[in-house]
């Protein structure tokens, strides 16, 4: 499977046009005449090195702003709920209260979703699209998110005993939150954290990475450089959630997320997919029998 994926494809002929999700684009003409490595959707809008280079860019300094913003966000809602003093051990507690999350969260994916922004409207010659569009095929994607955390599950299962708060992120968002402040930051982590999340390390990160690696010649060296792409988005993506112990499996589950986005070109079935995953983790951090054992 992975080496089809791999795969560079065959473009239809020049002047044949292809729904991307938010607008068609005239084919290039085959790999063989083009030399480039095409795929489905918005991968058919090649990024040459110099702008995955400036996407590149855009990514880290869209982290760095969503850094800043979502610190500048706490400050100021702990200075207007009459927080501040109390600010450091809020910062350092396992359960944090529910205005400290929603501020973080919303803070960091200004920067998550204004990077892409502004890649795709002044980041090249040609104004690129993400590939925000869905499909009834997409809700498959429910489906492999449950089987993501049931792998997950499996593979962290021989070292669970010797994992010490192993459910730390999760508790970190939901811990002290009830009523209407706990629905909120349940909504935000099973459908904003998700799409915003996708749409910056998949749509911008993953695309930049894919232009950088797979400007060589030769079919092998791009298959070769397309999965050193999706290796380095997948590593990416877990170390951003600063959690050591959850590393390697939020890796593997960044590594799928970019494959399902190569396979179709859109974002729609990697976003249900987060979406489905993360449901599943908050179920059964809610739940007292528990849906995934190995999240208690």
């Amino acid at each position: 499977m992975l080496g089809a994926l791999l795969r560079p494809s065959v473009s239809t002929p020049k002047g044949e046009r292809r729904s991307l999700g938010w607008r068609s684009v005239t084919e290039e003409p085959t790999l063989a005449l083009s030399g480039r490595f095409t795929d489905q959707g918005v991968f058919a809008e090649h990024l040459e090195r110099s702008e995955a280079v400036r996407w590149l860019l855009l990514a880290v300094s869209g982290f760095v702003v969503g850094e800043v913003v979502s610190t500048v966000a706490v400050l100021l809602t702990a200075n207007l709920t009459g927080n501040s003093a109390e600010l450091s051990s809020i910062i350092r507690s396992s359960s944090p209260p529910e205005w400290y999350v929603i501020s973080g969260l919303v803070g960091l994916w200004a920067g998550f979703l204004g990077a892409p922004l502004v890649a795709i409207r002044w980041g090249g010659p040609l104004r690129r699209h993400l590939g925000v569009s869905f499909r009834p095929l997409d809700l498959l994607g429910v489906v492999v998110g449950i089987g993501l955390q049931l792998v997950v599950g499996l593979l962290y299962a021989p070292f669970r005993s010797h994992l010490h708060h192993f459910d730390a992120p999760i508790t970190k968002l939901t811990g002290s939150s009830h009523g209407g402040g706990y629905l909120a930051i349940i909504i935000l982590t099973v459908f904003f954290a998700p799409a915003a999340e996708e749409i910056f390390f998949r749509g911008l990160l993953l695309r930049s990475l894919v232009g950088m690696f797979t400007t060589a010649k030769g079919a092998a060296t791009r298959r070769w450089g397309l999965g050193i792409a999706v290796l380095l988005d997948g590593l990416l993506f877990g170390l951003s959630h600063g959690e050591m112990a959850q590393l390697p499996g939020l890796a593997l589950v960044g590594i799928v997320l970019s494959l399902l986005f190569l396979r179709t070109g859109r974002l729609g079935t990697s976003m249900v997919t987060h979406m489905s995953f993360n449901a599943v983790a908050v179920a059964s951090y809610a739940s007292s029998s528990g849906l995934i054992l190995w999240l208690h």
